[in-house]
C-alpha cells in the first residue's frame, strides 16, 4: 500500500510532490491547493497523516487521496464567475478549494448524504473563513450544503458549468449525471473504474475522456418513503448579492489593486532582489500498483521512462545562493496580512471595518 507521490512535512511541500509529479500542473490549482491546509479538515488525532497521499477515512467522514482531489481539480478546468455541484460534498475541502477559483460572482452547492459530515463541513467552512489568511488573498464563493441523495435531485433544478461526484457511478445513471451540465459544461465522475471527464459540447453532443483508473466506493440508492415516492433534493437558488455585498467586494478589490501598486513600486525603487533559491527535487515513487484503502481503489499514472534516469534519493535543500548563514539561524518572519493592515488603518468607523473583513478573528 503506497502512494502517488511521497509524503509531505507540511502542506507545502505534499503541495511541491504534487507538482514534481505533474498531478498539479496550473497555476490556480497550486494556489488553491496551497491556501488550504489539508490537515484542517482531519479530525486532531489523525492529522499525522494528513500529509500522505492516502485517502482517509473515519466513520462517514472520508477525504479522497491529494493525487485524485489535484487531478479531480485539473479535469474540470474552473474559471471565476462558473456554477459548481459537487456530489458527495463530504468534508468540504474540495469545495472550499473550488471557491477560492470561482470568486464572488461563482455559484458552490453541494449534496452529502450523512447530516453529521454537513456539519463537519460546515464546522470546517467557518474555521477557514474565521481564521485563515489565506481567505484575505482570494475572493471567495463560499459554498452551500443541503443533505440528501445526489440521485434524487429535483427535475426543475438549473444546470450547472461544473460537476464532480465522489462515488463510483453505475452505467446507469451516466445519462442522469450528464443531464446536471450546462452546454460547453464539464462533468468528471468515477466511471466503469476510470475517472471520467466528459464534455458537453451541444444539446445531445459529448466528449469523453478517460484521465486515471480508479475504483470508488458506489453510489447509495435512494431509499424511497413507504409512499414509494423519492424524497427530491432541492438545491439552493442563486441568490443575487447585495448592493451592500458588492460594495465590500470592490472595496476589498480596489485595496488589494493599491497594495500591489505599492509592492511594484517598492521593486522598481532599486530595493535588494530577495535571494534566488535553487530549484528543490522532490523525491518521487514510481508506482505500477494499486492502492486500496476502505473501499476506495486508485492506481496511480506510471512514471515516463525517463525517470529511471534520476536517482529517487537524491534531494536538495532550497538554500539561498548569496548567503551562507546556517538553517538554526534562519527564522521566517510570520505573515502579514497587507490586506488587513490597510482596512483597519481607514479612518472609518469600526463597525464598518470589521464588515470589510467578513467580522474575522485576526
Amino acid at each position: 500500500m503506497g502512494g502517488a507521490v511521497s509524503a509531505g512535512e507540511d502542506n507545502d511541500e505534499l503541495i511541491d510532490n504534487l507538482k514534481e509529479a505533474q498531478y498539479i500542473r496550473t497555476e490556480l490549482v497550486e494556489q488553491a491547493f496551497r491556501a488550504i491546509d489539508r490537515a484542517d479538515y482531519y479530525l486532531e488525532e489523525f492529522k499525522d497523516n494528513a500529509y500522505k497521499d492516502l485517502a482517509w477515512k473515519h466513520g462517514n467522514i472520508h477525504l479522497s487521496a491529494p493525487c485524485i482531489y489535484s487531478e479531480v481539480m485539473e479535469a474540470l478546468d474552473l474559471q471565476p464567475g462558473l456554477s459548481f455541484l459537487n456530489l458527495g460534498s463530504g468534508t468540504g475541502y474540495l469545495s472550499s478549494m473550488v471557491g477560492l477559483i470561482l470568486g464572488p460572482f461563482g455559484v458552490n452547492h453541494g449534496v452529502e448524504l450523512h447530516s453529521d459530515v454537513i456539519e463537519y463541513a460546515k464546522q470546517k467552512l467557518d474555521f477557514f473563513i474565521k481564521t485563515s489568511d489565506s481567505f484575505d488573498k482570494f475572493e471567495f464563493c463560499e459554498p452551500s450544503f443541503v443533505i440528501g441523495n445526489c440521485l434524487e435531485i429535483s427535475p426543475d433544478c438549473t444546470q450547472y458549468d461544473r460537476v464532480y461526484c465522489g462515488a463510483g457511478v453505475q452505467k446507469e445513471h451516466e445519462d442522469y449525471m450528464k443531464n446536471l451540465l450546462k452546454v460547453g459544461g464539464i462533468l468528471v465522475m468515477p466511471l466503469e473504474e476510470k475517472l471520467t471527464k466528459i464534455t458537453r459540447t451541444g444539446p445531445s453532443a459529448w466528449e469523453t475522456k478517460k484521465i486515471l483508473a480508479v475504483s470508488f466506493a458506489p453510489l447509495i440508492q435512494p431509499n424511497h418513503t413507504e409512499s414509494g415516492k423519492s424524497r427530491l433534493v432541492h438545491l439552493p437558488p442563486v441568490a443575487v448579492r447585495s448592493l451592500q455585498d458588492l460594495a465590500r467586494i470592490a472595496i476589498r478589490g480596489t485595496i488589494k489593486k493599491i497594495i500591489h501598486q505599492e509592492a511594484m513600486s517598492k521593486a522598481g525603487n532599486g530595493l535588494k532582489n530577495p535571494p534566488r533559491f535553487k530549484r528543490r527535487r522532490v523525491r518521487r515513487r514510481r508506482m505500477e500498483t494499486i492502492v486500496f484503502l476502505d473501499k476506495e481503489v486508485f492506481a496511480s499514472r506510471i512514471s515516463n521512462p525517463s525517470d529511471d534516469n534520476n536517482n529517487s534519493e537524491d534531494m536538495e535543500d532550497e538554500r539561498p545562493e548569496e548567503e551562507d548563514t546556517k538553517p538554526s539561524e534562519l527564522k521566517p518572519d510570520p505573515p502579514v496580512n497587507f490586506l488587513r493592515e490597510k482596512v483597519l488603518s481607514l479612518p472609518l468607523p469600526d463597525p464598518l471595518k470589521y464588515y470589510l473583513l467578513y467580522y474575522r478573528e485576526k
